[in-house]
């Protein structure tokens, strides 16, 4: 005969398990987590100033805290400032940390799509000047371009990497920026 035992005690007519005496235990968060919990929302809130116009519309903000926070902008006074960020900081108690924190974290470090597609325009750049062969394949993946244009470009590139005296350095003009801004805006146009 195999008896399984469970684990707990009898209390005031009942059982009680040991989950149940650990959440008994835990109860309600301490004055001193909700203060820490405070100040992460309000230092969020304070980075929420520094945000791109974009980035913020893409968070679905409350109205009352974007409005505080155009506020925010405006104040100068170190007191002023300093009750207009608390006051953020309680807008913010009620909303998810989450998505916020992942905004700030892209504004900071770049998207990767942003990065990747700024990496291929300059793959493309120097593809586009290393050999002739690279205009005709662009021209074919992108031809709304200008090839007139980009042919100059690519002309004034070569001219300026080659060093004017031999043992300098080679040099990137105007010509090799254009290019590039041409490139990526290109790129920008046919991707979603």
């Amino acid at each position: 005969m195999n008896i399984k035992t469970v684990k707990g005690y009898w209390s005031n007519g009942r059982f009680v398990k040991p989950e149940e005496i650990l959440a008994e235990e835990q109860g309600p968060p301490s004055k001193t987590q909700l203060k820490a919990e405070a100040d992460e929302k309000q230092a969020l809130g304070e980075a929420l100033l520094t945000l791109r116009p974009d980035l913020i519309k893409r968070l679905d903000l409350p109205e009352k805290l974007l409005d505080a926070i155009k506020d925010c902008k405006k104040i100068t006074n170190f007191e002023g400032r300093r009750r207009q960020m608390q006051f953020i900081g309680k807008l913010m108690r009620p909303l998810d940390p989450e998505p916020i924190r992942e905004v700030i974290n892209e504004q900071l470090n770049g998207s990767a799509q942003l990065t990747l597609s700024l990496h291929l325009a300059e793959q493309w750049r120097d593809k586009l000047i290393a050999n002739d062969a690279a205009l005709g394949e662009w021209l074919t993946s992108f031809p709304d371009t200008d090839s007139q244009q980009l042919r100059a470009l690519v002309r004034q590139a070569r001219k300026d990497i080659q060093p004017e005296k031999p043992g300098e350095a080679a040099r990137h003009g105007k010509s090799y920026r254009e290019i590039f801004q041409l490139v990526k805006e290109k790129m920008a146009h046919v991707q979603p």
